[in-house]
């Protein structure tokens, strides 16, 4: 339900409250549904192996952690955000870096800097029923990037807010990047007319950039 009224976000009773594209909303809280999928476990897993490696740190690596994270600050809810702390920075980075695959680390990255993101637009081509999406990077990426895709929505959509890690960005090979088998291995059904978002994150030592978006429609064969 849609309400005039301050704006609040989290549990309280049996209603939950959050502020939507929408406006204010407070509906019913419902236990969540708990698919437990293989992505779910591995994320899981990677935080509780993380939140173990804290506890073996020594007491110059968490002053470490913690002077890293001086400046930086949680992500903004209801336009307020708290001081990050060295242990949420360290989490962070350590879910980042194995959910591509890489070891964790002990010891505080550097701050990077990021470059421009060189992925450009997605083309979705449709030859005998057999789609391939692929995207345009204008040069080598200089750190790995992360692609994120949301499930096929309808033709009029224009705000997404929910994304699943597909790949790493393969090699471009003139250009072009191809996401096919990234995107077809989580969303196999993807139906003409509808419209695909794609994000692309870049990430250096488990420290991410801005998110860039771009979408296309699925062109009829």
């Amino acid at each position: 339900m849609k309400e005039l009224d301050v704006p609040k976000s989290g549990k309280l009773g049996n209603t939950v409250s959050y502020k939507s594209r929408y406006g204010q909303i407070t509906r019913q809280y419902v236990v969540p549904r708990d698919p437990r999928t293989e992505a779910q476990m591995e994320r899981r897993a990677s935080f509780g192996l993380a939140r173990f490696l804290w506890g073996k740190l020594t007491d110059e690596q968490r002053f470490g952690w913690n002077n890293s994270a001086k400046g930086s600050r949680t992500e903004p809810s209801l336009n307020q955000s708290g001081r990050l702390s060295g242990y949420l920075l360290f989490m962070r980075i350590n879910c980042n870096l194995a959910a591509i695959g890489l070891p964790m680390v002990q010891d505080a990255p550097d701050t990077p800097r990021f470059g421009a993101n060189p992925v450009g637009q997605l083309g979705i081509t449709n030859t005998n029923s057999l789609i391939s999406l692929k995207l345009k990077v204008s040069r080598t990426p200089a750190a790995d990037i992360l692609v994120f895709g949301s499930k096929p929505h309808s033709a009029g959509t224009t705000y997404v807010d929910h994304f699943t890690l597909l790949c790493l960005l393969p090699e471009r090979d003139h250009g072009l990047s191809d996401i096919t088998d990234g995107y077809l291995a989580k969303y196999p059904v993807v139906p003409v007319g509808s419209r695909i978002f794609i994000r692309t994150v870049q990430q250096i030592d488990g420290l991410q950039d801005l998110p860039k978006q771009t979408s296309a429609l699925v062109p009829p064969p």
